[in-house]
């Protein structure tokens, strides 16, 4: 990705959150109640989760825009004669994606798909456990809004100074969902005609919450996602969870789990019906490397990542894997 585009989603963030060093003592809070596994606790507040989202979000949403950029080729290959009936009009889902990096990252992809073509527009859905809703609309208003500029900056400067997006190209929406506690008429409805799911660095935090719910979890997401649209999987690579098999606790890599649900357990709905697999593994890599490029600039010191991704398609009925 140019190195400008990743510093204008930078600075979504940085007039968005204001991050700041004198953060410092909250972020340390944070990360305790993190380390602790308290999870209510590390959200529980609108400073902790502002904290949170300027210090971890900025350098996960410059992944996640290359990470888009690198599935684009597959999951818009077959969708030019949907996107004419819908007026260019494509729909997103993010999962556990309330911290803003999914958000920005879907800006950014988006800013550069409509380069090329400016009918192009995204409606965005994001769920979470937390109260993430100020974080989302703040970051998304600073979207279509030109960034923050000095008063001092030349008649140039400033009139060179645009927003990422148009108003009416990015539509977001929030809810505030417990994804292991998430009913099938709601999930149907939120999912409909999304042509992207994404679990970016959440799945394993749901294996590690249990892992029945879980698998039930992606069981549902089976039945209700459509044939044709897909489902990103980003996570920390090597992630292993616990499973408990006739009174013995067995540690099984994240990918195994996610690939035995999907692509080898009997395919049986939340009504008792069967039926073959219903996915296509796509694309997969156990570990890759994000790093930072260098010049770009931010408040807070940001760090480069590693992660594992995994693709699959939703197959249609009669539809072979290949």
């Amino acid at each position: 990705m140019p190195q400008s585009l990743q510093q204008k989603c930078l600075n979504i963030f940085r007039d968005a959150l204001k991050p700041s060093e004198e953060d410092s003592e909250v972020l340390q809070q944070v990360k305790g109640h993190l380390y602790n596994r308290a999870f209510s606790t590390a959200f529980g507040k609108q400073e902790y989760l502002r904290v949170y989202a300027s210090r971890w979000s900025p350098s996960r949403a410059l992944a996640y825009l290359q990470i888009l950029r690198d599935v684009q080729h597959l999951v818009l290959a077959d969708d030019a004669v949907r996107q004419a009936d819908d007026g260019g009009m494509r729909k997103l889902v993010s999962l556990g994606g309330g911290a803003g990096a999914e958000l920005v990252a879907i800006a950014g992809w988006l800013s550069t798909i409509r380069e090329a073509d400016d009918n192009h527009r995204i409606e965005a859905h994001f769920l979470d456990v937390a109260a993430w809703d100020m974080t989302v609309q703040e970051l998304r208003r600073r979207a279509v809004i030109p960034p923050e500029i000095s008063r001092y900056a030349s008649a140039a400067a400033k009139e060179a100074n645009r927003a990422l997006l148009s108003d009416e190209s990015f539509a977001v929406q929030y809810s505030q969902q417990d994804l292991l506690h998430w009913d099938e008429h709601s999930q149907r409805a939120t999912l409909a005609n999304a042509k992207l799911v994404t679990l970016m660095f959440t799945l394993n935090e749901l294996y590690s919450t249990s892992m029945q719910k879980t698998q039930n979890f992606l069981k549902q997401l089976t039945w209700v996602m459509s044939p044709g649209e897909f489902l990103l999987v980003v996570d920390s690579p090597g992630s292993y969870s616990t499973v408990s098999i006739n009174g013995a606790e067995k540690k099984y890599p994240m990918q195994w789990l996610l690939d035995f649900t999907l692509l080898e357990a009997p395919q049986i709905d939340m009504h008792g019906q069967g039926g073959p697999a219903k996915w296509q593994k796509v694309m997969s890599d156990e570990s890759r490397w994000f790093r930072l490029l260098e010049g770009l600039q931010y408040p807070i010191e940001l760090e480069n990542m590693r992660y594992q991704i995994h693709l699959y398609r939703k197959l249609g009925d009669g539809e072979a894997v290949v």
